[in-house]
């Protein structure tokens, strides 16, 4: 077997500030925008009360922020191509810090979700230009140290940030989930200004002009939209149940699959698309995609278990989650290390096999008397995988790219990612729904008066609550309304266990993906081709 090694003259262009002191300042702005889209969520009753809407009303607050980040997250390559990255760049922190302002001066709901549109919409290109111009700034044998750093943001931020968000709003008001975000903006801002620059082949492609793809751009914003629209609001309008999703999901087909159609054939495509004909470019796409699911999926059940189930308060479940934020704090240094001693691949099927591992471990340790520290050690085992996935996969989406695609990869890849997120977080809503109904019809078939157990709880309780004073017919009714109780959260918790399985399966199929990657090389190829 013979094999070609793909390598790329890194000489050819260097920044003239440290490398570190550019990844900082670009991760910062990252950072900033990660933390915004899981910031509000806990927010969401206290906007609803101060502006005068209903709670299904405050949630397009989260939907206005996501559908229009999600367009820009995969044309923000072109978008840096036509009108240069630093600048581009800069207009993102510039829309992200003004609109940041204006959400926490907004008078109405109206008004907030016109701000948090302008907001999404200047927060998409953050994320993967900051991804773009670490993959330029530094070698390939050092980049998995650089998307370390990068990691930490894009993996810490959701996770610290309802906890974040809550004690803001609790402490001070709504309104400063947004403020915090203008001294941070202005400050990157000006760091930006000063220390980031574009790469030479930049400016030579702007200097060649980028043809304006309105056919693309349309056929983007409408079925991304549209897309995110249903994945936000399926579980909440039932699904096919409702002629708004169904309408919203031909809508996203037809213009997506309309839009890979069209951009294929175009010489300036607004997503170039072609990329996918790379295996480890696409399959490094699926498993960015992937590890959103699981990554948001984890995020929303464990808090959401300890809260609905068990009684913990929004900081207390959050506390429960900081452990793992710092292992993966701690951990993500130590795989950009190893990822200049040990092969991506090798490292990312270790990473999917530690998550379905403690995904399938979670199944055997989610039950209603779970203690605070048994939780707090069960999202640690759920987080180890994660530091060995980002960082590796991130690399692994370069291999055999030219230079030129930095952008439109970043792009894609952090576009993917994103939208993991959202399906993970619509998957967890609709199967806890679904499950839970499913266990909760299993149980209520042995709650019958056939069933000599569950007539002796009955008994039991009715003659406690007698005793405590209650007269025999409420005392009955009291009862039943407690084992009806019990029954249901029994029946969450079977939910929340099938849920766990299913995301263990996904993360095994993932393992088995891994081996078929090509291999990178190590010294500063950019791949291996065998």
């Amino acid at each position: 077997m013979s094999s070609t090694v793909i390598t790329l003259d890194q000489n050819i262009w260097k920044p003239k500030y440290n490398p570190w002191l550019i990844a900082v300042v670009v991760a910062l702005g990252a950072f900033m925008e990660v933390l915004d889209t899981s910031i509000a969520n806990v927010a969401l009753p206290y906007m609803a009360g101060s502006l005068a809407a209903s709670n299904d009303q405050s949630t397009w607050v989260l939907t206005s922020y996501l559908v229009s980040n999600a367009i820009v997250l995969p044309i923000s390559g072109w978008l840096a191509v036509r009108f240069g990255r630093k600048r581009f760049f800069m207009g993102c922190l510039t829309i992200f810090t003004v609109s940041s302002l204006l959400c926490g001066l907004a008078p109405s709901l109206g008004f907030l979700l016109l701000f948090r549109i302008l907001q999404g919409a200047g927060g998409g290109g953050l994320q993967p230009m900051a991804q773009a111009i670490l993959a330029d700034t530094f070698p390939p044998e050092k980049r998995g140290l650089a998307f370390a750093l990068y990691g930490i943001t894009a993996v810490m931020a959701p996770t610290i940030g309802p906890t974040l968000g809550g004690w803001i709003t609790f402490s001070y008001s709504w309104r400063w989930i947004f403020y915090i975000n203008v001294p941070v903006g202005i400050l990157t801002w000006m760091l930006v200004q000063r220390f980031v620059e574009d790469p030479p082949y930049l400016k030579r492609l702007k200097a060649a002009g980028v043809r304006l793809d309105y056919i693309g751009i349309a056929l983007l914003a409408i079925g991304v939209g549209a897309l995110q629209i249903l994945l936000d609001k399926g579980q909440e309008d039932d699904w096919f149940g409702s002629n708004f999703i169904t309408t919203l999901v031909m809508i996203a087909a037809v213009c997506l699959i309309s839009l890979v159609a069209w951009e294929w054939f175009q010489k300036s495509p607004v997503i170039d698309v072609r990329m996918f004909r790379s295996f480890n470019f696409a399959s490094a796409s699926l498993m960015m995609f992937v590890l959103g699911i699981l990554l948001f999926s984890s995020l929303v059940l464990m808090p959401q278990f300890l809260q609905t189930l068990l009684g913990y308060t929004s900081q207390l479940a959050g506390l429960a989650l900081s452990a793992g934020g710092l292992v993966l704090l701690f951990e993500m240094p130590i795989i950009g290390q190893l990822t200049t001693r040990v092969q991506a691949r090798r490292l990312i099927a270790f990473g999917w096999l530690a998550l379905s591992i403690a995904m399938f471990y979670s199944t055997k340790r989610i039950d209603l008397q779970i203690s605070f520290s048994a939780a707090t050690w069960l999202r640690i085992v759920q987080v180890i995988g994660l530091g060995f996935l980002f960082v590796p996969i991130t690399l692994v989406a370069y291999i055999g790219i030219a230079p030129e695609k930095n952008n439109a990869v970043a792009g894609i890849v952090n576009f993917m990612r994103n939208m993991g997120s959202s399906v993970g977080t619509s998957l967890v809503t609709t199967l806890i729904a679904r499950r839970s109904q499913f266990h909760q019809l299993r149980l209520v078939e042995q709650a019958r008066p056939e069933n000599p157990n569950f007539m002796n709880a009955a008994q039991g309780l009715t003659q406690r609550f007698a005793n405590a004073g209650l007269g025999r017919h409420e005392a009955t009714a009291t009862a039943y309304a407690s084992i009806y109780r019990s029954l249901q959260a029994h029946a969450a918790s079977l939910a929340y266990i099938d849920i766990f399985m299913v995301l263990s399966v996904c993360a095994a199929i993932m393992f088995f993906m891994s081996f078929l990657l090509k291999k990178n090389d190590l010294h500063g190829g950019a791949a291996i081709a065998e």
